[in-house]
């Protein structure tokens, strides 16, 4: 792994001790200031983030095939753990798994990553694939869980729970802002400067704001008995992930070379923070999450090496 990463990587645990050391002292206070904090992460810097990324999408010189062959296998990813954990129970916590098991760490650590490992070439792949992520992977989690909790509601009818279903998914702090955004961008129009600059301030908040969220979220949930459960979330994600990926695009469709090398580290990363975001917007799994988060941060420095053997053998 290259110095550049590994450096991003020591950064991102500063970060998380940083805000673990502040929650360990109480300087937030004696409340619960991380579920505070990822509210308004969750209802004003992220939304602010997705409609100004949404904006700036053309959506007619999208690679197409290439984003097809990610995100189709790790959309089946999040459905299949979905799937499984539905079995066990319902509510939020099976969509919850199943994202924390499917979106990866996209910017903190795979932005430095594709340009250090695959330089400007593939870093441009990268970010393509960064200006869908969230809109695909929490869009489709976002719509399992309404579907769960609408059914939960004890509506008798299924009109009425389709209803409540859409109306829930669409008027949501995540896909509306994208779905906003994306309507804005095919319009033509330009933001003005300084709701671009807002924007874009807002925006800027969200990395650290998560991180330093992750390391309170340890210092005032802790690691818990729900281990068991992140490590099988960070084996799916490490592991699972990144093979369909690999199977699907190179096996299936014959993708190769560079396009094929940064979509399958793509899918390797580790669970992203947006994951405990959306545990701590429907309020469980945010123990588990958090330890997913952390656990899968310290085993990619294991696992990225050990792709990158897969790739060039491939």
């Amino acid at each position: 792994m290259s110095a550049a990463v590994v450096s991003k990587l020591l950064a991102i645990l500063i970060a998380v001790a940083i805000g673990y050391v502040a929650g360990r002292q109480r300087w937030l206070g004696e409340g619960d200031p991380a579920r505070v904090i990822g509210q308004a992460a969750y209802y004003v810097f992220v939304p602010a983030l997705l409609f100004r990324t949404a904006a700036r999408i053309e959506i007619a010189k999208l690679p197409w095939h290439t984003l097809a062959v990610f995100f189709v296998p790790m959309s089946a990813v999040l459905l299949a753990v979905y799937a499984s954990q539905r079995r066990r129970g319902g509510g939020a916590a099976p969509a919850v798994r199943a994202l924390s098991a499917s979106f990866g760490n996209s910017v903190q650590i795979g932005i430095p990553m594709a340009s250090a490992l695959f330089g400007e070439a593939g870093l441009a792949i990268h970010l393509t694939i960064v200006t869908l992520h969230a809109m695909v992977l929490l869009s489709l989690a976002t719509a399992l869980v309404e579907i769960d909790l609408a059914r939960a509601s004890g509506r008798s009818s299924l009109g009425q729970t389709l209803l409540l279903t859409l109306r829930n998914t669409v008027i949501h702090p995540v896909v509306l802002p994208m779905a906003a955004g994306l309507v804005f961008g095919a319009s033509g129009l330009a933001l003005p400067a300084a709701i671009d600059d807002a924007l874009a301030m807002l925006g800027s908040a969200v990395v650290p704001l998560c991180l330093v969220l992750i390391g309170l979220s340890l210092a005032y949930y802790g690691l818990g008995r729900r281990r068991r459960g992140a490590v099988g979330v960070v084996l799916v994600k490490l592991v699972v992930a990144p093979a369909l990926v690999l199977a699907v695009a190179h096996g299936l469709f014959g993708l190769g070379g560079l396009p094929l090398s940064v979509i399958v580290m793509m899918a390797a990363a580790p669970v992203g923070s947006n994951a405990l975001i959306f545990a701590q917007r429907y309020r469980v799994l945010e123990t588990e999450t958090t330890a997913a988060i952390v656990i899968s941060t310290l085993a990619f420095a294991l696992a990225a090496p050990l792709w990158l053997a897969v790739l060039a053998r491939v």
